[in-house]
């Protein structure tokens, strides 16, 4: 992660926003609950910092009129504009992770991951 706080460290952003961000840019808008699933954050760590990132104009937040008890949470431009502006730094970080395990043991890290993602702590 040292490299990423890193690269962070002149966008204000924390890495749970980053991951916010990275998640919305990759998957697009969606609700709260999967929001929270794709990035690893608990569901009342996420409602804070999406308020937080809402006020500082990186996501927006709306009710659809189909579902007035669902919420929707998108990028806004300024969010897009972060991602764009370190958008190379992201990928030489990945680039580099890759160099140092080789592409076996980097899916084979990102699998193992995900799957501990996966595990409810409640059991």
């Amino acid at each position: 992660m040292a490299p990423i706080r890193e690269m962070l460290a002149g966008t204000g952003l924390t890495e749970q926003q980053w991951r916010v961000l990275r998640v919305l840019d990759e998957f697009g808008p969606m609700d709260a609950s999967r929001l929270s699933r794709e990035a690893g954050l608990m569901a009342s760590s996420l409602t804070r910092i999406v308020q937080s990132m809402m006020t500082d104009g990186l996501v927006t937040r709306e009710t659809p009129a189909s579902d007035r008890r669902r919420q929707v949470i998108g990028i806004a431009s300024r969010g897009q504009k972060v991602l764009v502006e370190n958008r190379d730094a992201a990928l030489e970080i990945a680039e580099n992770l890759r160099d140092r395990l080789g592409e076996r043991d980097l899916e084979r890290l990102l699998d193992l991951l995900e799957a501990l993602a996966e595990v409810d702590p409640r059991n």
